[in-house]
């Protein structure tokens, strides 16, 4: 079974002064960080996606500072960039494609957001087979508002991370990852 680190969208814009800023993005920028130096120590693919929406959206425009992946996360020659347009990592990408070509079965996921692509890939990646941990604290989202009424970041990232579990992805902290290799 060959693994592979999917990290997905960990862009400016999600950062502090860009146009959607998430909560506590860097502390999952550290767990990220963690895993990306434990899949680089063993040679294991790495794929980045990078979101690009049209010049109407409100974020992740393109040629803007806010739609590069963030500084702390260079992609190595041997590390595949994909770009996506919707919140699904496969829909109209060459992302399973290329999992393919590297007979990828097992991914290990993290990014932002957890309520919106991060949930979305996850489903779509469950459906096509592939075995998935999700990393919780290497997932961000934000507060949501439904009915004027305001949903907590915590409440949201909680929710999303019960809901995919064991049905969809086994989901565990960075921590109890390593814990289990």
């Amino acid at each position: 079974m060959n693994k592979a680190l999917l990290i997905i969208d960990v862009q400016n814009d999600y950062f502090s002064n860009g146009k959607c800023e998430l909560h506590q993005p860097k502390s999952a920028l550290v767990a990220i960080k963690r895993l990306l130096f434990y899949f680089r120590k063993l040679h294991l693919p790495v794929f980045y996606i990078q979101h690009i929406a049209d010049q109407n959206a409100s974020f992740f425009v393109e040629n803007t500072q806010g739609v590069k992946l963030h500084p702390d996360l260079v992609p190595l020659d041997t590390e595949k960039v994909i770009v996506k347009h919707y919140p699904d990592s496969f829909l109209k990408t060459a992302l399973q494609n290329e999992l393919n070509k590297a007979d990828i079965s097992e991914l290990v996921i993290c990014g932002m957001m957890s309520h919106m692509c991060i949930d979305t890939t996850v489903r779509t990646a469950s459906s096509l087979g592939y075995t998935i941990t999700l990393i919780s604290d290497a997932c961000a989202t934000k507060d949501l508002t439904w009915k004027n009424e305001v949903i907590p970041a915590k409440v949201v990232q909680n929710v999303y991370m019960a809901s995919l579990n064991q049905k969809f992805a086994s989901v565990l902290s960075c921590q109890e990852y390593f814990n289990t290799l």
